[in-house]
């Protein structure tokens, strides 16, 4: 069973230079605003695409349940639709609330003549309270609809009523359903546990093939999760149009609902179980929770670690064919550049707010000039080099003394993060890659001592305590301030990846 955590990355930003996907709910109405066609269209511009409707049931209800349900004739639908693919290109198709038989049957066919590239069906069957919303006809033609979708997403009763089994009590026995859909329908299935009593949420995604792949997010607490299935299932659809890979397309849109939960309390809708906060990213006025806001700084260099480790650098240094030189110039530079990076680190701790930062920022200049230099003073006694700093070493250097002089705190450790997880990220690659060719019996690495420092543990929960310290920063700042410490670790990870390549630019 493939896992990965979702603490890396959701997204505040949609990705550069790709079209807004067209994405067409078939839904039900919620006049509340928190569920069916009112989520499904703020969660699709939520996530960057261009949102349609074709309303198949009109409904009376509000935060504490629904009270009564209007159905359209199946032919009024099959009017909407036939008007609408008739004219737009539809890149990506949500499906919710459908309530008859007729009305399944329509969008069946609407589907087989059309054939659009992203399906996704959210099998509505089960009400809140446990109430069935479909006849057995209507069951019996839902059933036959999930073939026609690429990806589906029943919440824990309704995948035991596909499957004609009792409702899983356990995550495992829940993707052992997951298995059995997939297998059966050819399908994708979302299996979802946020009814189950757990202190994460993990979702998977279950191939037909039988693969899993998880993702797992702490549980948020809030009782607003009115429309939590609708706008998951939306935002899916709306991801995967954008990216095409269904893992991606479940880590962006995970993260972005389990923000839009955290937020969710603000919102104060109505007396019973409110809705999400759709739009949380759009409100500047909203702090981040958790650790919402180093996610999204992940997510934005998602392109500059592409580009780092299509360096030529790095994939030299990874299999061991690095000029030497190159080598000993990357030394001699990361020397100098720690050297001036210790005494950013001391301004940080001069800034903490806590005793626990000032310690820890202090602790980490120590390092590096105690430890990290020692090392690398090793390694260049065996590669010498002109010790005279480089253009890049400069600019960098300059960035960050300029941050220590001129910003807050939080722009400071914003500026300074990038040096630990983005320095960290390529370690855990190069090293994990070291690690492989020695157990392939691959021997004989020049570099191979140097990777093998690249496993220190002790880096690594560094790393993740510069995070939450940077998390706190940016919660307890203004929303300006948010804006500069993006800023500030942008510019610092395009300096990552300019110290990388430096060597190269410097031959």
């Amino acid at each position: 069973m493939a896992s990965f955590v979702a603490s890396a990355p959701s997204t505040s930003a949609f990705p550069a230079l790709r079209p807004v996907p067209r994405v067409l709910s078939i839904a039900g109405s919620d006049p509340s605003g928190g569920a069916g066609i009112q989520a499904d269209l703020k969660s699709i511009a939520a996530n960057g695409g261009y949102g349609m409707a074709a309303i198949t049931a009109l409904t009376a209800q509000n935060t504490h349940g629904v009270a009564a349900v209007h159905v359209p004739p199946a032919e009024f639908l099959t009017a909407q639709l036939d008007c609408l693919s008739a004219d737009v290109a539809i890149d990506a198709v949500k499906i919710g609330m459908l309530g008859q038989a007729d009305v399944i049957d329509a969008v069946g066919a609407w589907l087989d003549a059309h054939r659009p590239a992203v399906v996704v069906l959210d099998p509505v069957m089960v009400a809140t309270s446990g109430d069935s919303l479909l006849s057995p006809e209507a069951a019996a033609a839902l059933r036959a609809l999930v073939p026609k979708a690429h990806l589906v997403t029943p919440n824990l009763a309704e995948l035991a009523i596909l499957v004609d089994q009792p409702q899983a009590a356990t995550w495992a026995d829940a993707v052992d359903q997951g298995k059995l859909l997939a297998v059966d329908a050819g399908v994708l299935v979302l299996v979802k546990g946020g009814h189950l009593d757990a202190l994460d949420c993990p979702d998977a995604l279950v191939g037909p093939d039988g693969s899993v792949v998880e993702a797992i997010l702490p549980r948020v607490a809030t009782g607003n999760t009115h429309g939590t299935g609708c706008s998951l299932s939306a935002a899916l659809a709306t991801a995967q149009a954008q990216l095409g890979d269904w893992q991606q397309a479940l880590h962006q849109a995970k993260g972005w609902l389990h923000d839009a939960l955290a937020h969710a309390d603000v919102m104060e809708v109505g007396t019973g179980n409110g809705p999400v906060n759709h739009f949380h990213r759009l409100w500047a006025s909203a702090a981040p929770v958790g650790d919402e806001f180093s996610r999204s700084l992940w997510q934005e260099t998602e392109e500059v670690r592409g580009e780092i480790f299509a360096l030529d650098f790095i994939t030299a240094l990874g299999d061991g064919t690095l000029a030497e030189p190159h080598f000993a110039y990357y030394l001699a530079q990361d020397a100098l550049y720690l050297n001036s990076y210790s005494r950013v680190l001391a301004k940080a701790s001069a800034l903490a707010p806590t005793e626990d930062e000032q310690r820890f920022w202090a602790k980490g200049a120590q390092q590096c000039l105690a430890v990290e230099l020692d090392l690398h003073r090793t390694w260049l006694s065996k590669h010498p080099t002109s010790m005279m700093q480089g253009p890049v070493t400069k600019s960098y250097v300059d960035h960050l003394v300029a941050a220590s002089a001129q910003g807050s705190y939080g722009e400071l450790v914003a500026a300074l993060l990038p040096c630990y997880w983005l320095y960290a990220e390529v370690g855990a690659v190069l090293h994990g890659q070291y690690i492989q060719g020695k157990d392939a019996g691959t021997a004989g690495h020049p570099y191979g001592s140097w990777l093998e420092t690249y496993a220190d543990e002790d880096f690594a929960e560094a790393t993740r305590t510069a995070i939450g310290y940077t998390d706190s920063a940016a919660r307890n700042g203004s929303a300006a301030e948010r804006e500069r410490m993006r800023a500030a670790f942008m510019d610092s990870a395009r300096y990552e990846r300019d110290f990388f390549d430096a060597p190269r630019l410097h031959a």
